[in-house]
């Protein structure tokens, strides 16, 4: 892609309106990328500001390498939304300008880039993609070899020094250069060994997945990989894979469920094959339920399907459910909450997990989540005698806190964002669908035997549910052990408000006014209908919770999370908030335990209503 300064398309005006439309965070930098500006496009071009845009940010991320490194060499992979080919080829032709080596994996899943990153024979990555969000977008993240994007710390110093270079008066004719002065050998070098670098990535990452799938018990006889094999070939599974298109299409998926014994059925399995909206959940997963129910009706031991976003890091569930003759969709906080259960439970069916006569854990094991996850996955933990620590929305921020607690000697082998469902499953960094299929094939495959209790009878019993548990269980009825909660979805029109306060301290001060004014006159009702007698607010701001706090407008721009408590002292109900930092949107969100929905509606109503009028207070 070479640019003209006589370009009409080319103009300091029209690269502003670009930048004022970016939205940039340590979870990625995003934006509408397709050159007509719609954001449902399918063309692949991009407009020229935003080739000066992908130039510069290469041009920063080169330059951070380099204070540590000064020859890095940078892999470059995309996801499969139109826009990356054009992306991918600026930012490559910037990095050899730059005096980077490049090698470009073209159409790759996130957690692969990641994977081979891991492997050392590089420095960093830029990946291309805007993960669930709609098809004309497009955007970057940035990340090192630790299996990661950069954690907050990192990232927003990369953001504010790109953010300065495009305050510069020469900022066009710099950012031309980057990409009309590449070598035109050197480019052509880097797109041949295109081929060699993808089955360098896929391998590392086939390998990796293996690792993960390991975990402790690899020395431990046959081992959990071995266990599963076995255990299929006596109670068949299958899975039903709705690839929509995405950067999974490519990936690992068939060839390692198939090596576990699994038989995978496909539909929109052909790159860019992107049949309808990217984000995994409501209508989304539809299309998935209904080739689940087809295929289940030919084999009946087909009873999972997953439906992946396009950059491959999330992927949410339907099954088949016994108790109902159907398939039916899982809600995304009841995915993390079965990936709980079960890598919990490999802890203790591992040894690396144990307890004294009294039930206390004699190990610190520890699950990592962010804010507006449920408090279901507290109820978890305390069967387990697990603890359990939150940190601000954004994958870069549960990542960090599960690395800070390792250092002080927590076991933490589960984490992530339960509000969007799937799970990182240590030592991945990133969330990643086959790691979330691999916990329910645990759950379902590792039964009891003997004396040794499988992962669905260790969770009955440490969760006093001991008389529900018998040998014939069914997904169904896993589900059915969960503890009772009702969660707002973060894709349901409930959960997205648009607010016109820009500060978002301010915001959350007018509210904290509006709260306490509602409280004073529902804390009777609250009471009455609900059992509701006290509140605690908490902030969360990166990797740091704050609970207990006066101030409610020190969230700044993180989570601002109510936690209702009831008579008992327990923590019954909670609703939370925070503006979105990659999409336009203000998010809220009520979550309760039991399974009365009415609750739920009649909170989620309560903090929209409190939020608009704390963006329209007028007063002093």
């Amino acid at each position: 892609m070479i640019f003209s300064a006589n370009d009409p398309n080319l103009s300091d005006s029209l690269l502003d309106k670009a930048l004022g439309e970016l939205i940039l965070s340590a979870s990625g930098w995003r934006g509408v990328f397709a050159a007509d500006g719609n954001e449902e496009s399918a063309a692949g071009d991009i407009s020229p500001a935003h080739g000066l845009i992908a130039a510069v940010a290469a041009a920063v991320f080169a330059d951070y390498l380099k204070k540590t490194f000064p020859a890095p060499r940078v892999i470059v992979g995309m996801d499969t939304r139109p826009t990356g080919p054009a992306i991918a080829d600026v930012i490559i032709r910037a990095l050899l300008v730059l005096g980077c080596g490049v090698n470009y994996v073209s159409v790759t899943a996130a957690p692969e880039i990641m994977a081979f990153a891991r492997r050392g024979k590089s420095d960093g990555f830029v990946y291309i993609s805007a993960s669930h969000n709609p098809i004309g977008h497009n955007g970057l993240k940035f990340g090192l070899t630790d299996g990661g994007v950069l954690p907050g710390a990192e990232a927003l110093p990369i953001i504010e020094e790109f953010r300065r270079r495009m305050t510069l008066g020469d900022r066009i004719p710099q950012a031309m250069g980057l990409i009309n002065r590449a070598n035109t050998k050197a480019l052509e070098e880097v797109y041949a060994e295109t081929g060699r670098v993808k089955q360098e990535a896929y391998q590392a990452y086939l390998d990796f997945i293996r690792e993960v799938s390991a975990g402790a018990a690899s020395a431990q006889g046959e081992g959990i990989p071995g266990l599963i094999s076995r255990n299929i070939r006596d109670r068949p599974l299958g899975v039903a894979i709705d690839f929509n298109g995405s950067a999974r299409t490519l990936s690992i998926d068939k060839e390692f469920l198939a090596s576990l014994g699994l038989k995978v059925h496909a539909m929109n399995d052909k790159p860019g094959q992107i049949a309808h909206r990217i984000i995994p959940e409501g209508e989304s997963l539809e299309p998935c339920r209904l080739f689940l129910e087809e295929v289940h009706a030919k084999d009946p031991s087909v009873i999972l399907g997953v439906v992946p976003d396009c950059d491959g890091d999330r992927g949410n569930l339907v099954f088949w459910d016994d108790a109902q003759n159907k398939a039916r969709a899982l809600e995304a906080q009841e995915v993390f909450a079965l990936a709980c259960v079960s890598e919990l439970a490999h802890l203790v069916w591992t040894g690396e997990l144990t307890y004294d006569n009294k039930g206390n854990a004699l190990q610190k094991a520890a699950v990592a989540i962010n804010d507006p996850t449920s408090m279901r996955i507290d109820r978890i933990a305390m069967a387990f005698d697990v603890s359990v620590f939150r940190a601000e929305v954004g994958e870069a921020n549960v990542v960090g806190l599960a690395r800070k607690l390792r250092e002080q000697g927590y076991v933490v082998r589960i984490l992530g964002e339960g509000s969007a469902g799937g799970n990182i499953t240590h030592p991945s960094a990133v969330r990643d669908p086959i790691n979330t299929m691999l916990s329910l094939i645990k759950l379902l495959t590792i039964r009891s035997e003997g004396e040794r209790k499988g992962f669905f009878e260790l969770w009955c019993d440490l969760s006093d549910q001991a008389e529900t548990y018998h040998p014939d269980f069914s997904l169904a009825d896993i589900i059915a052990a969960l503890p009772a909660f009702i969660s707002t979805g973060t894709s349901t029109p409930e959960a997205m408000l648009q607010v016109k306060t820009t500060d978002q301290g301010l915001l959350k001060s007018r509210y904290q006014r509006v709260f306490l004014r509602d409280w004073e006159e529902k804390k009777e009702s609250l009471l009455s209908r609900y059992g509701i007698t006290a509140w605690e607010a908490a902030v969360y701001n990166g990797m740091e919770e704050k609970r207990g706090i006066s101030d409610f407008s020190a969230a700044g721009r993180g989570g601002l999370k109510i936690s209702f408590i009831n008579k008992a002292g327990h923590k019954a109900a909670c609703i939370w908030m925070r503006g979105s930092a990659t999409e336009p949107v203000f998010r809220v969100m009520a979550d309760v335990g039991g399974s009365d929905k009415r609750i739920e509606r009649a909170l989620i109503e309560w903090q929209r209503k409190m939020v608009s009028e704390a963006d329209n207070y007028l007063g002093a």
